[in-house]
């Protein structure tokens, strides 16, 4: 059943409804017929293409985008406030528009007063003006797949709130999550070290308080599946409920003539990892796990006997009947994956508790890694040594203090203060350790994109090596993981280049490779809401291309949506030399000058503009960049207008000729001179856009002077992160979206924006 629906998630599009409803049928007759493997592929194929089918309806209509709606619902979950605006989800139960009636929503409310972001609160009822968009995402190498997200958490729509002071508080705070909220400002106010963050991750999965330093740190120490609510927690907490019900049954032996002690424990572990999984919002890892242990104790009360892999894959049957979707969380795999592990590696008891938990760490490192690799691109070497103290001294000590001073404070206010101040003061105990292999050659190491067969070979790897002792030839399994941890970089041969246009929003980052160099063309914008092209699109990709170091930076000018990731790049790569306009403030920059140049590996790079003595103009003064191989040119033009343009065809008529040409100032209307266009003769126009953006980049006089010229015209805000390459003398550009297409792609593309260019 999973294998049916892994195939329908990665088809590039949805079968068509009818066959996907047809299927279910059709998995009746098969398993009617005792063809169990082949119904249960059926159901699983027709399950996926059900439920995907049903999430992408539920995302806003085209017609709906940009326009203004008048909306009221609740607040879901837990607000998180930034410096400048809160981001909160809201479920609409009454709307003038009925697409958006019923639906969640991800809404921003942008104020600098945080005084009146403090107003918001979960469970509230609000009235409010909105402008939505459907949820759409950057494609790149290496980047977080914010549209997969949305559809495995039926997302209609994000927007922002318009018109702050109409906005109406229809009723006060209610609910479960108005009570998680209000016992996190419990936490807060009763411990009042940096540790009351972790805390209340722990103990309501409240991250909120978190920053990127922090997840940064979890993250090289491996330690992210601790610090919030998980499925671990869940499955600890119903334990321990399982115990107290064995413990009260052998207590008072007479119960068991109502209930017997197993159906008991299984009752009382199903009841305790609901009740968690309440606290913590129900949250979908906590909701997976209360499914399998539910899977588990229904086969307890049918006093049925199982093993322990029968269990595991009822628990997966379950979670997958319920909601086939799930499979697209990392969550489910190295959940199910790491259980698995420990069942086949270690099926029996150790009796030997220190021995059986270094050999469970051991398998779960090597089980775990390709998973690790393959979803998250990076591997952390000081995981397995953080876990041998965080998984004991956590999930034991610190997690039961904080739930004890959760329950305690939940019967009185004031009582659990103690639980939580010496929680915390057990956590810090450990933290000094973490935060030391943080800083050690022992953490995170980032691992380039591998080829698809990668994973299946380094899975076979671990299963080799995981096998029992006296094997011959398991050392020939370390082969079998160069693919995924060595992976072939892809360069340039001699005398080659190639370039990625990178998919940042509105701005501009350009990465370009030669056999042995590399180089960074402006850094994408960093607005003030905390988006960082530099951090969240620049530096994973350059980690997802395998690019050691950056021999060179060119800003081609200081506006920010061209400069703004330039403080997140240089901070997590070695810059050798850094370019820009003279006079544009960018700090430690040599200037760029018409004339100048290098040659890297039989490529040749000319800068055409700004000429020497030239004032600093911003968009007037950017950088213009010529970069020339053997088989063809590229020409990179900053955010020069209509003017520099003619300058530079009256200037340099034949240095102007490319096969592919980045359009100046992401394709306004008041670039791309006419004899500019003539001028360079491109085969290839690319646009570095925003989708949707207010500007309305590209304009259409633009865009048709380019096309009338010849040229094929590329949009990142459409295509994703454009690939231009040359192959026998002819120019290539491909579109991530293209070249990677996904399923949860196809609203976009019924929308105008398939992005195949």
């Amino acid at each position: 059943m999973l294998a049916g629906i892994v195939l329908v998630l990665w088809l590039p599009r949805l079968p068509p409804w009818p066959l996907a409803a047809l299927a279910l049928p059709m998995a009746s007759l098969l398993l009617w017929r005792g063809w169990r493997w082949p119904a249960a592929l059926v159901l699983g194929a027709g399950l996926a293409a059900l439920h995907a089918a049903h999430a992408l309806s539920l995302q806003l209509p085209a017609d709906l985008e940009r326009a203004d709606l008048t909306i009221a619902g609740r607040i879901v979950g837990l607000p998180e406030h930034d410096p400048r605006r809160t981001r909160f989800e809201f479920r609409v139960d009454d709307a003038a528009a009925e697409a958006v009636s019923g639906r969640l929503l991800r809404l921003s409310w942008y104020d600098d007063d945080p005084g009146a972001r403090e107003r918001l609160r979960a469970g509230q009822r609000w009235r409010l003006s909105v402008r939505l968009k459907a949820p759409r995402g950057l494609r790149n190498p290496g980047g977080f797949d914010s549209e997969k997200q949305a559809l495995a958490g039926r997302i209609a729509a994000r927007g922002y709130v318009r018109e702050l002071r109409r906005a109406e508080l229809l009723s006060d705070a209610t609910g479960l999550d108005a009570w998680r909220q209000a016992m996190s400002e419990r936490i807060a106010a009763a411990i009042r070290s940096p540790s009351s963050r972790f805390v209340r991750a722990l103990a309501l999965g409240d991250t909120r308080g978190l920053d990127d330093a922090d997840w940064a740190l979890l993250r090289a120490n491996g330690l992210t599946h601790l610090i919030a609510i998980s499925g671990f927690h869940v499955g600890l907490v119903a334990g321990f409920a399982a115990l107290l019900a064995r413990g009260l049954w052998w207590g008072w032996p007479g119960l068991a003539r109502r209930i017997p002690r197993p159906v008991a424990a299984a009752l009382a572990g199903l009841a305790g990892g609901i009740a968690y999984a309440a606290v913590a919002g129900f949250a979908l890892p906590t909701v997976r796990t209360v499914l399998m242990i539910g899977a588990v104790a229904a086969m307890r009360v049918s006093r049925r006997r199982f093993g322990p892999a029968a269990a595991l894959a009822a628990a997966a049957l379950a979670i997958l009947l319920v909601d086939p979707l799930s499979v697209l969380s990392a969550g489910f795999w190295l959940s199910f994956a790491g259980v698995a592990w420990l069942l086949w590696c270690l099926p029996g008891f150790e009796r030997r508790l220190l021995r059986g938990f270094l050999s469970a760490q051991a398998v779960a490192t090597i089980g775990l890694l390709p998973l690790g690799v393959a979803l998250f691109g990076q591997a952390s070497l000081a995981g397995p040594v953080a876990n041998l103290v965080a998984v004991p001294w956590w999930s034991l000590v610190v997690v039961p203090l904080s739930l004890l001073g959760t329950g305690l404070e939940g019967l009185h206010g004031g009582l659990g203060a103690w639980a939580w101040r010496l929680s915390a003061w057990c956590f810090d105990l450990s933290w000094p350790l973490f935060e030391w292999l943080g800083a050690s050659p022992l953490a995170v190491r980032w691992l380039p994109e591998s080829r698809w067969f990668a994973l299946p070979m380094a899975l076979l790897a671990a299963f080799w090596m995981l096998l029992p002792r006296g094997l011959p030839a398991r050392g020939l399994a370390l082969l079998l993981w160069l693919p995924l941890l060595l992976p072939a970089r892809d360069l340039p041969a001699e005398g080659e280049a190639e370039l990625w246009v990178l998919d940042v929003g509105q701005g501009l980052a350009v990465v370009v490779r030669t056999a042995r160099h590399t180089l960074l063309y402006d850094t994408g914008p960093a607005v003030r809401d905390g988006y960082d092209a530099g951090d969240r699109v620049v530096v994973p990709t350059l980690r997802a291309l395998g690019v050691p170091r950056l021999e060179r930076v060119v800003v081609s000018h200081a506006d920010n949506d061209h400069a703004g990731g330039l403080a997140a790049v240089t901070r997590d790569y070695p810059v050798a030399a850094l370019l820009a306009p003279a006079g544009s403030g960018v700090s430690d920059a040599e200037a760029c000058v018409a004339g100048s140049g290098w040659r890297w590996d039989g490529v040749e790079f000319e800068f055409l503009h700004p000429t020497p003595h030239f004032p600093y103009l911003r968009n007037e003064a950017s950088c213009v960049l010529r970069i020339a191989s053997r088989d063809g040119a590229v020409l990179l033009t900053g955010d020069i207008g209509e003017v520099i343009e003619r300058g530079l065809v009256r200037r340099l008529p034949d240095r102007l000729r490319a096969d592919v040409v980045l359009v100046a100032h992401h394709g306004s209307g008041a670039s791309s001179d006419p004899t500019f266009v003539a001028a360079t003769g491109a085969r290839h126009a690319i646009v570095s856009n925003g989708y949707g953006n207010r500007f309305g980049h590209p304009h259409a006089g633009t865009v048709d002077r380019w096309r009338q010229a010849g040229a094929e015209l590329h949009e990142t805000g459409r295509a994703g992160a454009l690939w231009v390459g040359f192959r026998d003398g002819e120019a290539i550009v491909q579109g991530r979206r293209a070249a990677r297409a996904r399923l949860w792609d196809a609203q976009a593309r019924l929308a105008g924006a398939d992005g195949a260019d």
